[in-house]
């Protein structure tokens, strides 16, 4: 059966013409009509925007294309170039909205086939919105499902009507005349080719504009071009932003930079913070060693607390310089997020980006005045801080502790732990043994400040009284002497036995006739008690004479008679 729809060139009876000729003479008459669906214009370009091309296409009024249609598929275009262009509609301000003209029609059903089997590219006209999608124009009726239209709702379908598309024939049946078409899967060609396209004119650290077309907590996608783009949150800014939102919206157009293209994956990061000077170049010569500066606690972590001075600089109060007092479990418990706090600069490394404070500065160090503030002797108060197994630290000033050695806690007893006698927070009375500034350590005692055998006995005694002891062993030239019930002193003995106060003779011996009557009447006042003093032996009872005291070092000095 001979198909209706294709036209034979039997010739009119009234005429005489063909109907091809009457067709050809139609065409060529209504070439420059204006209105939707004229094809195959050509188009002289008077004028390019930063949006659109302008085009005179012999009407009054000029013919519009968006010039993101050149950019995407790589072309330029100035003033005078020429361009085959399709009228689709006119747009609100009375321009005709073309198209590019290089799409071909289908003219007949043999066209179609070919089309279909080569899978080509062909242009249609959308003629109107049916149940399940439209109808296009394609030389014959074609119907493109609404899934396959590339509009996402109904409104955006209904705006098709009237536009020259591009698609691809899915299904053909010439025998009942069923043609069905595919828009989405031409777009989708389409964005690839043009997303490929970008990549190659892209190039890591071109600075270019784009539009937000979504946020998330991890940072903002970027239209820069019919191509996406990452822009991470940590790259918005020199300062630390919390959320994208806080800083950006959707719809805004910004300027980036290309940080990074991976072109295996297809990804670009941008970045907008690289556009603006780092804020370090200056650091080093802005925040010197010693000066107070004054920040806000960015973020907390076991060590310590970061401080924001200024956007892109922090520096880190370690959990060591936050108090000179106490010691410091949780940093949370001086400090939190979003607390304004003034600190010291104690160093800058500005290779690293570092720089580090200390917030217990700021309060002036208490070591400064601890040498005159606690002497030597001196008895002082304070809570037990902590207890190790050599000993118990004791707080006796704000940001001052002292150390009581296990061997000064009791003068009678053997302790074996610390614990064993103290508690953490209990209360005690010290006295001050020893002071160094420098290595910041105070020394102290508790059995020092119970009066003992050995204080009583120095007290009532003085350099040059004679006493009476018993010798103990003799060792290194020593002896040590017990004059009293925990009372010890010592004394030097001389090489041979002759105690330190025995007199020596530096030549041969001559004869005394005086000394030698001294030394007989000596011997026969003292009686056998009295003994050689080269017989000297542990064990012994002798008479001594005090040759030094010192209270504070418990120490006697003795020397025999």
């Amino acid at each position: 059966m001979d198909n209706p729809r294709i036209p034979d060139n039997t010739a009119s009876p009234e005429t005489g013409e063909s109907f091809s000729d009457i067709l050809q003479q139609y065409e060529r008459s209504h070439t420059h009509k204006p209105g939707a669906g004229a094809q195959g214009l050509e188009g002289t370009v008077v004028a390019v925007t930063a949006e659109s091309v302008l085009l005179d296409i012999g009407y009054k009024t000029e013919g519009i294309l968006p010039l993101s249609y050149f950019q995407e598929h790589g072309e330029t275009v100035k003033p005078g170039d020429k361009l085959i262009v399709n009228i689709k509609g006119r747009d609100p301000e009375g321009y005709y909205e073309l198209a590019r003209g290089r799409v071909r029609r289908p003219t007949d059903w043999s066209a179609l086939e070919k089309a279909f089997k080569e899978k080509a590219l062909i242009a249609g006209t959308v003629t109107g919105v049916v149940k399940g999608g439209v109808t296009v124009d394609l030389g014959v009726r074609a119907f493109m499902p609404a899934s396959r239209t590339g509009t996402r709702d109904a409104a955006e379908m209904e705006k098709l009507i009237g536009q020259e598309v591009r698609v691809r024939i899915t299904k053909l049946d010439t025998t009942e005349e069923d043609v069905v078409v595919d828009r989405r899967g031409v777009l989708e060609e389409e964005e690839r080719a043009a997303k490929v396209r970008r990549y190659s004119e892209l190039k890591e650290g071109d600075t270019i504009h784009g539009t937000v077309r979504s946020l998330t907590d991890y940072g903002a996608f970027v239209d820069i071009g019919g191509t996406d783009a990452l822009l991470h949150v940590g790259d918005i800014s020199w300062a630390r932003v919390s959320k994208p939102s806080d800083v950006l919206s959707v719809g805004q157009e910004i300027e980036v930079r290309i940080a990074k293209i991976d072109p295996e994956k297809h990804r670009i990061s941008l970045s907008m913070k690289q556009l603006q000077p780092h804020p370090w170049e200056q650091a080093a010569d802005k925040y010197r060693v010693g000066e107070r500066v004054s920040g806000v606690v960015s973020r907390i972590v076991d060590f310590g607390a970061f401080v924001e001075l200024e956007p892109g600089v922090e520096g880190l109060i370690h959990i060591s310089e936050l108090s000179w007092s106490r010691r410091i479990k949780k940093v949370s418990d001086v400090v939190k997020n979003g607390d304004t706090v003034e600190a010291v600069v104690l160093g800058v490394n500005s290779a690293d980006r570092r720089i580090s404070l200390g917030l217990k500065q700021t309060l002036g160090d208490p070591w400064v005045e601890a040498g005159q503030r606690f002497t030597i002797g001196s008895i002082v108060e304070g809570p037990i801080t902590s207890i190790t197994k050599f000993g118990a630290f004791v707080q006796v000033a704000e940001g001052v502790e002292g150390m009581i050695h296990v061997s000064d806690i009791s003068a009678e007893k053997r302790i074996n732990h610390p614990q064993d006698v103290f508690k953490a927070g209990q209360t005690v009375k010290a006295q001050v043994l020893e002071v160094d500034k420098d290595k910041r350590r105070l020394r102290l005692g508790i059995k020092q400040m119970v009066p003992s055998s050995l204080d009583e006995y120095i007290a009532e005694h003085k350099v040059g009284d004679q006493v009476t002891g018993r010798m103990g062993e003799v060792s290194g030239g020593y002896a040590q002497v017990e004059l009293g019930e925990g009372v010890f002193g010592v004394c030097h003995v001389k090489a041979g036995g002759a105690a330190a106060g025995a007199q020596e003779s530096s030549g041969p011996a001559k004869a005394d006739l005086s000394s030698l009557s001294s030394m007989l009447q000596a011997r026969w006042k003292s009686g056998s008690a009295n003994q050689v003093r080269s017989q000297v032996s542990s064990g012994q009872v002798r008479s001594f004479k005090i040759t030094g005291l010192d209270a504070s070092a418990k120490k006697i000095e003795l020397e025999m008679v």
